[in-house]
């Protein structure tokens, strides 16, 4: 008789008391529970010490979010694996956390009996996405670099030295902006990150937007990535 693998231990991890009880409440005998945690820095310290098979992260917290989190994981070395769960289905979101090591993206609307699911196939070495996300992902990730044009050719490095002469329009601190924007962070996010005011990022992200003559921040985090300047 083939043996019944053993359920997945998860950690959750949110920063809303509430919703991570809404989560252990729809999981639970489902999937095994490892434990939960509000904060980048009780993330990681619970992945170290929990050693959870899966971590439900939220995209946005006050102190860095979910990119942070796997981040700082993968620097300890064995990281779980990362399905993230969030409120958002903006493309930069999707984009930036699957880029920083996620192997999937659901949005809080999905079911508890789905979330299991997903729980359950991201262990095995599944990516899942909600259906409406996964078309970010295979726009950001089909294919890889454009093909260089012949030595010499015509047309040789015009897009690159195009790309240089745009960031050479930025200041240091705009590019500090970029790349935090780029990464999923909100403005609130990003001024506590540089020490700045919220006011003092809008007025960042809407000089980049001029300089690069871009309409939205859809367009800047779109731009951003393109031109892999989010590690």
């Amino acid at each position: 008789m083939t043996p019944i693998p053993a359920a997945p231990r998860v950690l959750i991890v949110d920063d809303h008391q509430l919703f991570r009880a809404g989560v252990r409440s729809e999981l639970e005998g489902r999937v095994d529970i490892a434990g939960d945690a509000a904060t980048v820095e009780d993330a990681v310290r619970e992945i170290a010490s929990l050693i959870p098979d899966v971590v439900l992260l939220d995209v946005h917290m006050p102190d860095g979010g979910g990119v942070e989190v796997i981040r700082r994981a993968a620097a300890q070395g064995d990281p779980p694996r990362f399905l993230a769960l969030s409120v958002s289905d903006a493309a930069e979101d999707v984009i930036a956390v699957i880029r920083a090591g996620a192997r999937g993206y659901v949005t809080k609307s999905i079911s508890g009996e789905e979330l299991a699911d997903a729980v359950r196939r991201v262990h095995e070495g599944d990516a899942v996405f909600s259906p409406k996300l996964a078309g970010f992902v295979l726009d950001a990730f089909a294919g890889g670099p454009p093909a260089a044009p012949p030595a010499g050719g015509p047309g040789a490095g015009d897009q690159a030295t195009s790309d240089d002469a745009a960031l050479d329009h930025l200041t240091p601190r705009e590019r500090e902006v970029l790349r935090h924007l780029a990464r999923g962070y909100l403005y609130k996010e990003i001024a506590l990150r540089l020490g700045i005011s919220t006011k003092t990022v809008e007025a960042h992200v809407s000089a980049v937007l001029r300089k690069l003559q871009l309409s939205n921040r859809h367009e800047l985090s779109r731009w951003a990535v393109e031109r892999r300047l989010v590690e």
